[in-house]
């Protein structure tokens, strides 16, 4: 699936190609997405002056002067710029024309995204307004984690993976940030002091940070806005590396199913 990184560079990809473009038109496929592609998407969007393209979370917000396109990319959507007309593939969904000539696609194969339509603040929409803290931004402290998990007995992993309690930070970056803060995927998060809340949020800003300055995650799913896939893949320390020695210590990694994810630790190294 797509994580925040993947999500930012899309975004950062698409943007230069987009941003102050007229709509000329949107072409649907097939709106049977998560949520069926609504009939305002065709309506309101047309003819629109795309003012910014912003991200909250795992979201493309697409802000116009007539209301507000709210885009995911699911488990193995896209959206990339065409410079000119393609023949459509199968996964092709929604094509947005601009008038410039060039093409925002999306192509989703698994159609577990969805490209809705908000007249209303895209914010208050209700896939958003209950999201927690962006984890790059201010609001994303060790004080704030550390309230939060007061009394809370679900593993560390799953409690950051919420994004109630904060965005974007899916299962690749969770292995990878607990690893670099030396705590154990599954202790209960509310066991977890302050002092160790102050290294896991560094470690979750300096994986996430890193993955977006390199173009995120090489998945095989995931391409970016400007077709080319991300580099960060090459540099994960423990995520995928089960059975394979840590590369702090050399004890060998260990793999286990955490919330029904793979979870990939060092015994030695991580507590």
């Amino acid at each position: 699936m797509p994580e925040l990184p993947e999500v930012e560079t899309t975004r950062r990809g698409i943007l230069p190609h987009a941003k102050g473009e007229v709509v000329a038109s949107v072409e649907v496929r097939d709106r049977r997405l998560r949520w069926p592609v609504p009939e305002e998407l065709t309506r309101f969007l047309p003819g629109a002056t795309i003012r910014d393209i912003e991200r909250r979370g795992k979201y493309l917000l697409f802000r116009t002067d007539a209301g507000a396109l709210i885009s995911h990319l699911g488990m193995s959507g896209s959206l990339r710029v065409l410079e000119q007309p393609e023949v459509p593939q199968k996964h092709d969904h929604v094509d947005i024309l601009l008038a410039s000539g060039k093409i925002l696609r999306y192509n989703d194969p698994r159609r577990f995204g969805c490209m809705l339509w908000s007249l209303e603040n895209p914010l208050c929409h209700f896939l958003l307004s209950e999201l927690g803290p962006e984890p790059l931004g201010p609001d994303f402290t060790a004080d704030y984690l550390y309230r939060r998990s007061r009394g809370r007995k679900v593993s560390l992993k799953a409690f950051i993976m919420d994004s109630k309690v904060v965005v974007g930070v899916g299962n690749i970056y969770a292995n990878e940030a607990l690893f670099l803060a030396g705590l154990r995927p599954g202790r209960g998060a509310g066991r977890v002091s302050r002092p160790r809340y102050e290294a896991l949020v560094a470690a979750i800003r300096q994986v996430l940070a890193a993955a977006v300055e390199q173009g995120g995650t090489t998945l095989r799913d995931f391409v970016g806005g400007d077709g080319k896939p991300g580099y960060f893949r090459q540099q994960l320390n423990v995520y995928d590396h089960g059975g394979e020695p840590c590369p702090r210590c050399g004890e060998i990694l260990t793999e286990t199913r955490l919330g029904q994810r793979s979870t990939v630790y060092c015994r030695q190294c991580q507590s």
